[in-house]
């Protein structure tokens, strides 16, 4: 099996982006043992364009988890492995008025490490990148919310990309740069294309360069389709380059 993460969902402008290759991978990771949710660790920054191995794993004789590993030739890009569920607590979401609300405060705006970034960045036209520009909810809650209007080309990849860059936001990223180390999600529903939806995002806690957060996805109904346990890394911008570039 190969995964090719075309130029498009690029996070920084030279590798993936990091919830879309989670996303992609977690397919393959569904597929293979019917999981209704994974977990994928991103080891080094996913190239673009170029085909990269998916490689299946026995299970761990410790853990008895099987594991898909996704390697750009001989350097370990991203590990799968199936998770039973997430049963952390969320938040009430915030509402599509708080949401539109919300992205008026989006940070990115003045303050953006990956303005490339096909999920949140400020660079992309639309219809090209999501577009999706999280702000802070005036609540005292730490919640950041942002409206989504779902693109023509969703599929599970695409809103694994949803639930990533606003758990950053939330996390921290404005006034830290970090990156995606990894994303536990399930997604009940992959929304349709045109579907307006509420993205809720909330930071967990931090200790050293690392910060974990969450996120949701709701239809206005009320309907959760998605969720996201995500951990971010603090890191050099500049620094954030495929191993083999």
């Amino acid at each position: 099996m190969e995964l090719t993460v075309p130029r498009r969902y690029c996070g920084p402008p030279s590798s993936g982006n990091g919830g879309w290759t989670s996303g992609a991978l977690a397919s393959h990771v569904r597929a293979a043992h019917d999981a209704p949710a994974v977990s994928v660790r991103l080891s080094s920054p996913p190239p673009l364009d170029r085909p990269m191995a998916v490689v299946g794993d026995h299970p761990g004789a410790l853990t008895g988890t099987p594991t898909l590993r996704l390697y750009d030739g001989e350097v370990l890009v991203a590990t799968g492995t199936p998770v039973a569920e997430l049963d952390e607590p969320v938040p009430v979401p915030a509402t599509p008025d708080e949401a539109e609300r919300a992205q008026a405060r989006y940070e990115g705006d003045e303050d953006h490490p990956f303005p490339s970034c096909f999920a949140c960045g400020t660079d992309r036209d639309p219809g090209d990148g999501l577009r999706l520009r999280p702000g802070p909810l005036m609540d005292g809650t730490g919640r950041y919310a942002t409206p989504w209007t779902v693109p023509h080309d969703v599929g599970r990849a695409v809103t694994w990309a949803a639930l990533d860059c606003p758990s950053g936001w939330a996390a921290g990223v404005a006034g830290r740069a970090m990156v995606l180390g990894t994303m536990t999600a399930r997604v009940w529903r992959v929304p349709s294309p045109g579907e307006r939806l509420v993205v809720t995002s909330w930071k967990r806690g931090e200790q050293g360069r690392r910060t974990r957060a969450a996120s949701t996805v709701h239809a206005t109904s009320g309907e959760m389709l998605g969720r996201a346990e995500t951990v971010w890394i603090a890191v050099d911008p500049s620094s954030v380059r495929p191993a083999s570039s």
